[in-house]
């Protein structure tokens, strides 16, 4: 009896080993996980560990009125070559900053304002109706889809929210998809290669990282272009 008690007692042992083990080093067919860092949630992605989302409660700092010297946003609606009549997402739109900048040379095209936050997308909303824009169309989107009909756009834009999605592979199928055949994913992140810009790791990209994973995903990085103070603004089409 005392054998067999003591069997029991080792093969419990064992398992709550190794089930604390998956829970500090587990992985699945695209992500790792692991113990990460404070601005982190412990989850990675080809090496890169994902930060957590910057909540609702950021929008001032999105709405900022010192942002457009700090990174230039003017410069990279240039960048952009918007086209009247052209459909464009911006992904992770937040408060719709570049939204608005986009939407008058879009002319009689469509912005799509896509964000997973409704107090974000409710914001975009509510300065839609004061300003009585109608090519701007606000989308819910989701951890892993953008929600857009496929075929549907010519240029997509994230601006420093990429680094920030729970599910990269599921999201870059997504756009894939709701991507035309010659549309350009304009990726806009923070320079990771360089330490003095004032923000946080996770929060920054380098270029070899950002094109490891867009390249396992069926894009290729077509040019960087190198003219904003801060930021890389990585123009990738589909490979």
């Amino acid at each position: 009896m005392k054998n067999y008690t003591s069997a029991i007692l080792i093969t419990m042992l064992s398992l709550c080993f190794l089930q604390c083990k998956g829970q500090t080093n587990n992985t699945n067919s695209n992500y790792t996980f692991q113990g990460g860092s404070l601005d982190g949630i412990g989850k990675f992605y080809k090496g890169r560990e994902i930060s957590h989302v910057m909540g609702y409660q950021g929008i001032n700092w999105l709405e900022r009125p010192e942002r457009e010297q700090e990174e230039n946003t003017s410069k990279l609606i240039q960048n952009m070559k918007i086209e009247s009549g052209d459909t464009i997402a911006d992904i992770g739109a937040g408060s719709g900053y570049h939204v608005f900048k986009m939407a008058p040379k879009a002319g009689q095209g469509l912005i799509f304002a896509v964000d997973i936050q409704s107090e974000m997308l409710q914001a975009i909303r509510d300065r839609k109706k004061k300003e009585d824009i109608n090519q701007i169309k606000v989308v819910k989107g989701t951890e892993k889809s953008v929600n857009l009909p496929e075929n549907s756009v010519d240029k997509i834009l994230m601006v420093d929210v990429y680094h920030e999605f729970s599910f990269p592979v599921e999201m870059l199928t997504s756009m894939h998809k709701a991507l035309r055949a010659d549309g350009k994913i304009f990726l806009i992140e923070y320079r990771g290669e360089d330490a003095s810009i004032p923000i946080k790791k996770l929060h920054k990209m380098t270029e070899a990282q950002a094109v490891k994973e867009f390249k396992a995903n069926g894009f290729l990085l077509e040019e960087n272009i190198d003219n904003l103070p801060w930021q890389h603004c990585m123009v990738f089409i589909k490979e």
